[in-house]
Parts: structure tokens; sequence; C-alpha cells
């Protein structure tokens, strides 16, 4: 059966689809508690008995944002992964860095829901537990850092997590960051992945093929 979510997916004019992209925005900038549907409604021109109508309550639309962020991350993983394949791993990384940095950037809310998710003290009790995966083991694999089908070792895992969650930071933070250190938008970006690659390459390639 094709779900609100699906419809909204292949009809991306639709009010049903402007409804989601605004909540994304909004869910990513203030947080399940900090937003209405009210809020949502009025940003997106509509009262909120449509609303309502095509996304049903407050926790329905939460859940809808949660998995379309989690269905655009597992496919721009993919494409990815298509990308660095076969490539040695210094190069993988700068290429993973990149692409992903500029992704992220370009869709803020997937970092701040992932931190809400992290660091939110309420979420549980509210019943909304629904979780943007980080796709971590995937990334593991896809760097060759574990090999011959066996699972990511924990290390592996809290080394690509060291990453993904500097890029999180990074952009979360860029409105308190870029006037720190003196940099206008487009600058900040360029300058977070040549950092994160700076930083990340060298050990990952002097450790490459070691057991993790």
């Amino acid at each position: 059966m094709e779900t609100s979510l699906d419809k909204a997916r292949r009809s991306p004019e639709s009010t049903k689809a402007r409804i989601l992209t605004v909540a994304r925005r909004m869910f990513g900038e203030y947080g399940f508690h900090g937003t209405t549907t009210r809020m949502i409604a009025a940003k997106v021109g509509i009262d909120i008995s449509t609303l309502h109508y095509h996304w049903g309550g407050k926790k329905d639309l939460y859940e809808a944002v949660i998995l379309d962020i989690n269905h655009d991350l597992r496919q721009k993983l993919k494409r990815v992964e298509r990308t660095i394949h076969g490539r040695p791993l210094g190069e993988r990384i700068a290429i993973s860095i990149d692409q992903l940095t500029d992704y992220l950037f370009s869709h803020p809310e997937i970092s701040n829901l992932v931190l809400f998710r992290y660091f939110g003290r309420t979420r549980d009790r509210e019943g909304l537990d629904f979780i943007v995966p980080e796709f971590i083991s995937d990334i593991v694999r896809s760097m060759g850092l574990s090999r011959g089908g066996k699972p990511a070792s924990p290390r592996s895992m809290l080394e690509i997590l060291t990453i993904m969650n500097s890029i999180y930071g990074f952009i979360s933070g860029a409105n308190f960051f870029m006037p720190m250190v003196n940099l206008r938008k487009k600058e900040y970006v360029t300058m977070v992945a040549e950092t994160l690659k700076f930083i990340y390459i060298p050990p990952f390639a002097q450790n490459e093929g070691k057991p993790r």
C-alpha cells in the first residue's frame, strides 16, 4: 500500500510534498518539541486542517521526515560507494569527505536531526525513537576497513563516527564558527572539507591494510 511519504516523493510539486519539505527544514532547525504543525502550515501557506489531512498528527509527520532523510542518506551513500570503489584508501576518504560534506551542507536539517537524536533527552518519552541511520557499517565496508565479509569492528566504527560527527558538528555549528574564523559560507564549506582531509587521511593511509 502506498504511504503518504511514497505519494510525496512521487509528486514533488504536490501540497503533500511541500509540507514535507518545510517540515524537514523546521524540525531540523527547531527540533521536534520546538516545532508545531501550525508553524509548518503557516510557512507552507495552508490551513492547519489541510496539513492534518495530508499527514495526520505531528508525530506522523516527524516520522515521515526521519524516514525521508533515511532514504536520502542511503541513496547518497550508495552513489559515493560506486564512485570510490577500487581506489586507494586515501582517495576513498578524500572523495567521501568532499561528497558528503557538500551534500550535508546542502541539507543541514540532516545533521541537525542526527544531533537532536544524539542529545535529545525527551525523545524516548515521546515515543519518537525513529532512528536516522548513520550507516556506519556500510561506510566501514566501503572504505575497506572491514574485509572478508567480517562485521565492522568497534574501532573501525568509531573511526568513521569520528569523521561523520566532525562533519555534523561543523554543519550544525556553522553560524557560530564562520564569524569566529572569518569565513563566508562557500569558503567555510571548502575549508571544512580540506581540514577534515588534512586530519584524517594520513593516519588512515598509514594504517591501510592493518587489522582494526
